[in-house]
């Protein structure tokens, strides 16, 4: 068997390509951002076909750099953003319009209409999920109702609807000449028309949104057999995609959260907290998703809690790209550094509303606390802590539904490479965060569960082995400051609200 396995990380701003071995190190990666598309305010879009160029050269890139092709890979995984949202043709393979993000809220007004009609707890009982327009329901159904070619295309039965993972299985596996129409359970759990104890597609929610059966993947488990791909082209011999997993499920893999009660938080252009609960179906009564946490194939589904912030990263992004106050990301560090506090200054990154617990639509971002004496420094320690209380008001949710307190937080992603965000972290949670010696664990956990689906890795408890923590940060604020921290954040919260009408 080949010494290692590669992993397509499809994300909301980048895709990037991994080569792991048998200890779970990287042996080599590559990366390229993709546009992000803006056509209206609340709006977010990205071109289908940009990011599927971007897979090939990454790809291919990373391979290179490792001396590797792609049949020296003993098999494949994909993880990706989640409910972003594509419909093409399955003749030609072109999509009828961009990728509607799941940061899109331009079905607010359809979320409003399924609750006004009385449609909101059949969705949250079968699916586990709130009316939202972060979900692909409203996306797919939008997409009928206003691209007139797509809604030929879906009435002849010639469209093909998903989220980016089928999209990507699609194209790699043939596309026009025989690509394989397929989601995993993880993706489709996301959607708002998957049975969460059925792993089927439901007919009443279906009817709901509008949405043909024949247009959508078929479901599979997270592990099994794809197809087979090969990233350099015909004719240079293939691999076995053997795992398709969305990005914050595969995170659970690769922090090796595979037993009831383990927890991690992953940090990317959103942050999203999942907590496993085995193969009970968890409802909360405090805001967050019940949802796929994996399947293995031929075994039970595994089932978890999650709480998910729309804007952590992307705040930084928005400090870099729209106001200027960073030239890189990297530089919000040093900059919020310079100051001991915020300042009074709170920052609710609103933009397009405000996710788990509180799922309202009509919130935006807000600044607030602002002074004379504040500075570019105070708002950039802001950002920082606005990512650390919005993962407090999911830990608190999380710990209510649960009935227990929960320990250290294992934590991942791009921003967890910002030791003062993590430090800030800690503080507002008052437990300590911990970070893997390899924090790439989206990647990582695609790549996991694609080698043990083939024998390359033998199971859980190897996995285990593999995991070694990289770096701790323990709470330095005591329970007062805590405590007076975030009451002022809820206060700023409560001025974010009512903005937007959908």
């Amino acid at each position: 068997m080949p010494d290692f396995v590669g992993a397509i990380d499809q994300g909301t701003t980048s895709t990037r390509f991994f080569v792991f071995d048998h200890q779970g190190s990287v042996v080599a990666h590559h990366q390229l951002e993709h546009g992000q598309l803006l056509p209206q305010p609340g709006w977010v879009e990205h071109d289908p076909r940009e990011i599927l160029e971007r897979v090939g050269t990454v790809a291919r890139a990373a391979l290179a750099k490792a001396g590797l092709k792609t049949s020296d890979l003993a098999a494949l995984g994909i993880t990706n953003q989640r409910e972003t949202t594509v419909v093409w043709d399955r003749l030609t393979g072109q999509p009828y319009m961009n990728a509607i993000v799941w940061q899109d809220v331009r079905t607010a007004g359809a979320v409003a209409a399924i609750e006004r009609a009385g449609g909101g707890p059949t969705v949250r009982e079968k699916t586990g999920l709130p009316p939202a327009t972060y979900f692909s329901a409203t996306k797919i159904q939008w997409v009928i109702q206003n691209v007139d070619a797509a809604r030929e295309a879906v009435a002849a039965g010639r469209a093909c609807c998903g989220t980016i993972d089928s999209w990507l299985v699609w194209n790699l596996t043939g596309g026009p000449k025989g690509g394989r129409h397929i989601t995993d359970v993880t993706n489709a759990s996301r959607t708002m028309l998957m049975d969460l104890r059925t792993l089927s597609w439901d007919d009443e929610l279906l009817a709901m949104f509008a949405v043909p059966r024949r247009a959508l993947p078929e479901i599979r488990p997270s592990t099994g057999t794809f197809g087979d791909v090969c990233l350099e082209g015909a004719g240079k011999g293939g691999v076995a995609l053997a795992a398709v997993l969305g990005d914050q499920h595969a995170a659970m893999i690769g922090q090796v959260c595979l037993r009831p009660g383990e927890a991690k938080s992953t940090y990317g252009t959103g942050n999203f907290l999942l907590v496993n609960t085995g193969t009970d179906i968890v409802r909360s009564r405090n805001g967050l998703l019940s949802t796929l946490c994996y399947q293995f194939e031929g075994r039970p589904a595994v089932y978890a809690l999650e709480g998910s912030v729309a804007v952590t990263g992307a705040a930084v992004q928005w400090l870099r790209d729209q106001l200027g106050v960073i030239r890189s990301t990297q530089e919000i560090e040093a900059l919020a550094a310079g100051v001991e506090d915020a300042g009074g200054v709170y920052f609710v990154p609103a933009f397009s509303g405000l996710f788990a617990p509180y799922w309202r639509s009509d919130a935006r971002g807000a600044i607030v606390g602002l002074t004379r004496a504040s500075t570019k420094a105070h708002l950039a320690r802001a950002t920082l802590e606005a990512i650390g209380f919005q993962t407090r008001d999911v830990v608190l949710a999380m710990e209510e539904d649960l009935g227990h307190k929960l320990g250290a937080l294992k934590v991942d992603g791009g921003i967890t490479a910002n030791a003062l965000c993590m430090q800030v972290q800690a503080d507002i949670l008052g437990v300590p965060v911990s970070r893997p010696r390899v924090a790439e664990t989206t990647a990582l956990g695609a790549a996991y569960a694609a080698g043990c689906a083939v024998g390359f890795w033998s199971g859980e408890d190897e996995l285990r082995r593999n995991w070694h923590e990289g770096q701790q940060w323990r709470p330095e604020w005591d329970e007062d400051h805590r405590r007076a921290a975030y009451a002022g954040w809820k206060k700023a919260v409560e001025r974010s609200l009512g903005w937007a009408e959908p």
